[in-house]
């Protein structure tokens, strides 16, 4: 049946998808029916344990009860009224709760549209234009995101973005401290904006001083800090990576969690910047769906549940005891993690920016996915995405799991 589907999808869709990574399983992608907690159910009644999770937003699983009842609750209601809603509101207030950098916070409809937003704030606040970001970091599939991204587009020559967009994005690479302020010093840089955890470029983690001294050096010389947090918001604790790591943005995209699995993005930050965003000031951002109801009330309803629950234990012991089995692989590798977010590098010692990640040996990775697959684990179709893990992800998946890693790893032996 996905076979019969593929081709239709060749005929209609650009390389046959909606999303370039979602072509990567070979031969041909599956077709989902339905999902439920930690599994995938595919079009030919296959159940696959899924490390995807639609790249990091269902951290309560799929089809989670208690989200599911708020949006079929909002359905009866209506889905689109072009006017504000008490839902918007309620979201806003769980995020500025939880996020103490945010006084003021506007909803779009996606990761791209919030890193873009960001960047167009920064640049009319400090009246600058050029931005500064790193290397395999990914922000989206805007113009100034997409030089030098990660994600699906990390070996893509990108074409279409003007020269005159590229002269003002100014690169260093993750973890080079020493870059960021040779470049604040000699250019007028209006933000920085950077993933405090890379997640599209596999999992890379910040030098313990790094995003410390990044924060510094905005400061000094006056350029907007933006943490991209589509994927971490939320995902490693109520506060994100700046609870994590003990920092203030002045600027903070999120998406992903925030939604529920319902398509949404926000970028939120310090009242004086904020407020340059339209209709207040003169920085323009509009959306006919911005708030969407149905992403407002799945959103609150699984921040209501994190703020309730607080079953990040669960997913984070899920992925621990994942990581400590692919450890036991015997062929050389190293295997980034945070909490529930994490990624296994082949045949080098080490992953502390982009390049480090190119050098992996992504023909061992892939072997690992395919072996995963045929046993019903799916793992990311790409060395540059993150393995995530749920709050669905409980002992009897994990121990499966296992189970089947132990198997799929002596193919690599």
């Amino acid at each position: 049946m996905s076979e019969i589907l593929w081709n239709e999808a060749l005929r209609v869709f650009p390389g046959g998808v909606n999303s370039p990574v979602r072509a990567s399983v070979k031969p041909y992608p599956f077709y989902v029916s339905r999902a439920e907690g930690a599994y995938l159910y595919t079009e030919e009644g296959r159940r696959l344990i899924d490390y995807v999770l639609g790249y990091g937003p269902l951290f309560l699983g799929h089809a989670n009860s208690f989200v599911k009842e708020r949006v079929i609750q909002q359905l009866e209601k209506g889905w689109l009224y072009g006017t504000p809603s008490r839902a918007e509101l309620e979201l806003a207030n769980h995020i500025i709760r939880s996020i103490t950098s945010i006084e003021m916070i506007r909803f779009v409809n996606s990761g791209t549209e919030a890193t873009m937003t960001a960047i167009r704030l920064a640049r009319g606040f400090t009246k600058r234009e050029k931005i500064l970001k790193f290397i395999g970091c990914y922000h989206g599939a805007h113009d100034y995101a997409l030089i030098s991204p990660g994600s699906a587009a990390v070996d893509v020559k990108t074409s279409g973005i003007p020269s005159s967009v590229i002269d003002t994005v100014a690169l260093c690479h993750f973890n080079d401290i020493e870059c960021v302020e040779r470049t604040l010093k000699k250019e007028d840089i209006a933000g920085v904006i950077v993933e405090p955890v890379m997640g599209n470029m596999g999992v890379i983690l910040p030098d313990p001083e790094f995003l410390k001294s990044l924060r510094e050096f905005t400061l000094t010389y006056n350029s907007v800090l933006i943490f991209d947090e589509v994927i971490t918001g939320f995902r490693l604790g109520l506060g994100g990576a700046q609870d994590v790591y003990k920092l203030r943005a002045d600027l903070t995209t999120l998406g992903k969690i925030i939604g529920g699995g319902l398509p949404i993005g926000a970028v939120g930050g310090k009242r004086e910047i904020m407020e340059m965003l339209s209709p207040a000031g003169n920085v323009f951002n509009a959306g006919t769906f911005n708030a969407n109801p149905l992403s407002m009330v799945a959103g609150s309803a699984s921040l209501e549940f994190l703020e309730r629950e607080k079953p990040y234990s669960i997913a984070d012991k899920a992925a621990k005891e994942v990581y400590e089995e692919l450890d036991r692989i015997t062929v050389k590798h190293v295997i980034n993690r945070i909490n529930s977010m994490m990624q296994i590098f082949f045949g080098i010692d080490s992953v502390r920016n982009a390049d480090d990640a190119r050098k992996a040996n992504k023909g061992v990775y892939m072997k690992l996915q395919v072996e995963l697959l045929k046993r019903g684990i799916f793992l990311p179709p790409s060395q540059f995405e993150t393995i995530f893990t749920s709050v669905a992800h409980d002992d009897t998946v994990i121990n499966e799991s296992i189970d089947v890693i132990r198997i799929a790893k002596r193919e690599l032996e």
